[in-house]
């Protein structure tokens, strides 16, 4: 019985070098998060979730902004890897180029997680497949939201006429573009609408941007049925577009549930979107590289993503804003 005791006495005085060392240790940790524009209001909210956690967690935390320049995000994590961080998260402006990012992180042993976008060529990698090297993908299921806006435009959609479609894309090169696209496509085939996309443009996600492409796509297409934006940003645009044309389009959108998104879905400028919640992509990545810097979690190439319902004025309730 004694010796139980002592065995037992050993274990718990362990258990607690164990703990002590690995408070210690959370102290010493330094986790970074590179943002595609901190002027955009998606990129602070991720930024806050991430920072959030890793407080907790007794972390220490790095935010940078690449200020929408490729150049400068790849410089950004080059300085990272220099300066030997614990582990990177960055939102991948060109999903091409960031390969080479992760690569060199990889080379180093630095954890590295992509967030809100895929790696590699946009045109090629299978739609959620996550590049091997990194820890993970953190992101909005980009095909399901995709499909949730198409379901959207379905219900409004004239059935006995072939419908016109205008989509206002987000910026060149990001996967995501293709990804909601493809699901928005998805879902009308499969509620058996017979459409044409009529006008399809890039933005670089700002309202700025989608104003002037929506005026653009009805100054050409007038009698457009359904205008799909990317995001809510460039659908408030495009809403500022569509009453000063005086047109009867119906607006849908993807990458929503932000307070101004969720003012235009209850006052009608909006018909619908997909709920995003940045802040918690923010806290599942700051988890997720806290779990491999600290050897809780070793797996590579994991997707991780959560629940984004179709959200109108009906059940608005479901998706508060983070952003």
């Amino acid at each position: 019985m004694r010796k139980n005791f002592r065995l037992l006495h050993v274990a718990g005085l362990a258990c607690a070098v164990i703990f002590t060392a690995v408070t210690a240790h959370a102290k010493d940790i330094t986790i970074a998060f590179v943002g595609n524009s901190m002027q955009y209001p998606y990129d602070v909210a991720v930024a806050k979730g991430f920072q959030d956690v890793c407080k907790k967690l007794g972390c220490k935390t790095s935010v940078l902004d690449a200020k929408g320049s490729v150049e400068k995000e790849g410089n950004a994590i080059d300085d990272l890897i220099a300066q030997n961080v614990d582990g990177i998260a960055f939102i991948p402006q060109d999903s091409a180029v960031a390969r080479s990012w992760v690569d060199k992180a990889a080379e180093h042993h630095i954890p590295i997680v992509a967030v809100a976008t895929q790696v590699g060529d946009p045109d090629k990698v299978p739609l959620r497949q996550v590049y091997s090297k990194l820890t993970a993908l953190v992101t909005t299921d980009d095909v399901l939201a995709g499909e949730h806006s198409g379901e959207l435009a379905a219900k409004t959609l004239p059935r006995d006429r072939v419908a016109k479609i205008a989509i206002v894309e987000g910026s060149p090169g990001m996967s995501i573009v293709r990804q909601r696209t493809e699901g928005f496509r998805k879902a009308l085939d499969k509620a058996g609408i017979k459409y044409q996309i009529v006008a399809s443009q890039p933005t670089d996600w700002t309202a700025d941007k989608g104003e002037a492409v929506c005026q653009n796509m009805l100054t050409a297409h007038p009698d457009v049925d359904v205008i799909f934006s990317q995001a809510d940003d460039m659908a408030l645009g495009c809403a500022r577009a569509i009453r000063e044309a005086g047109s009867k389009a119906t607006l849908i959108a993807t990458a929503g549930g932000s307070r101004l998104g969720n003012a235009a879905i209850s006052n009608g400028e909006l018909a619908g979107s997909v709920c995003t919640r940045p802040e918690l992509i923010g806290r599942l990545t700051a988890n997720a590289l806290y779990d491999a810097v600290t050897g809780k979690n070793a797996k590579k190439a994991q997707f991780i993503t959560y629940d984004i319902p179709a959200i109108t004025k009906a059940n608005l309730s479901v998706c508060p804003a983070e952003w």
